[in-house]
């Protein structure tokens, strides 16, 4: 009876310290970003905590600074997967220095990359074509819609602060002047179809794209250099300001996007903070992701259970080795 009693005990502790820390991760809110790659994170995020870490996650809407505002004015959400530092970066070092939210791993390890770009095809049969200068001196490769005479440059969709860059540069390097026009987009979904019709016709292409996003996991670009580096005061002075005088060449910035998680989450999930340092991919993992997500018109979830099903080599790489088999049993 005592080996019983002692062990029936033992058995309690044990469960007990399960269930201490099973309690420790407990329940955590994420935000669920209004944009594809960050929705997509939030939702591998879901599962790996909820299947490896017995963690209780909901996952709530969330945009860029409503979501900061929150998690350093209330603590809540617990996560923001995907927070592009550059919107707020002074906010978020003094939220970080006061010890009100933690900064982890940054998701996009190579940052995110604005540029203009033009199809690989057209690369590869033009192989001393490296910078936008070397493009502009062949219009005929890129024809304009309706007037093959000329060259274009397809600029970012309107009221996009892109364009104004983009509109800049054009002034900047003398475009005009070289035999190029301007071609204005409505929407994202116009400059998207511009390119998936050169790729289908075969047709040159040159303007101004993003990644990560599905058209680059879709279509082979190349992103032609400026030959010369980013000179942020000018960029900040100039280059992203509607109707400079005087533009001047200058190379898009590389922008930085960090998981931002809470002081009393971190505090208390140790385990699940060592998860949030080490998750992060690449633009072309994140662009292959997406563009399967187009294709298929996948949810976010789905898209995640996708990834984790798929590309095993990248987020096995993030965890423990008996968390992995957990998450491994669930999908």
């Amino acid at each position: 009876m005592k080996r019983l009693l002692a062990f029936t005990g033992f058995a309690i502790g044990i469960c007990a310290l399960a269930g201490s820390a099973q309690a420790d991760c407990g329940s955590i809110s994420i935000a669920e970003m209004n944009w594809a790659s960050a929705g997509v994170a939030a939702n591998v995020d879901k599962i790996i905590l909820e299947e490896g870490y017995g963690c209780t996650v909901k996952l709530v809407s969330g945009d860029t600074m409503t979501t900061f505002t929150s998690m350093d004015e209330k603590g809540e959400p617990d996560v923001a997967p995907e927070f592009w530092v550059n919107s707020a970066r002074i906010q978020l070092n003094k939220a970080a220095t006061e010890g009100r939210l933690v900064i982890a791993a940054e998701i996009l390890s190579d940052g995110a990359v604005e540029g203009w770009w033009i199809p690989k095809f057209v690369a590869d049969k033009n192989p001393t074509i490296k910078t936008v200068q070397q493009a502009l001196a062949h219009p005929e490769l890129f024809p304009a819609p309706g007037n093959p005479a000329k060259g274009a440059i397809f600029n970012c969709p309107r009221g996009w602060n892109c364009q104004v860059s983009t509109t800049n540069l054009y002034r900047a390097l003398g475009a005009k002047e070289k035999n190029f026009e301007l071609i204005e987009t409505a929407t994202a979904a116009e400059l998207d179809s511009s390119i998936s019709d050169a790729f289908a016709k075969k047709t040159g292409w040159l303007g101004y794209y993003w990644a990560p996003t599905p058209i680059l996991g879709t279509y082979e670009m190349v992103k032609l250099s400026f030959d010369v580096p980013h000179d942020l005061n000018d960029w900040s002075a100039c280059t992203s300001v509607a109707n400079c005088p005087n533009p001047k060449v200058n190379s898009y910035p590389t922008s930085q996007a960090f998981t931002v998680v809470t002081k009393r989450l971190a505090d208390r999930a140790p385990d699940a903070m060592e998860y949030m340092k080490k998750r992060k991919w690449t633009n072309a993992t994140v662009n292959t992701v997406l563009a399967w997500q187009h294709e298929n018109q996948g949810t976010n979830e789905a898209t995640a259970k996708h990834f984790l099903d798929t590309m095993p080599d990248i987020w096995t790489k993030w965890l423990p080795p008996e968390i992995v088999e957990k998450v491994r049993a669930s999908l």
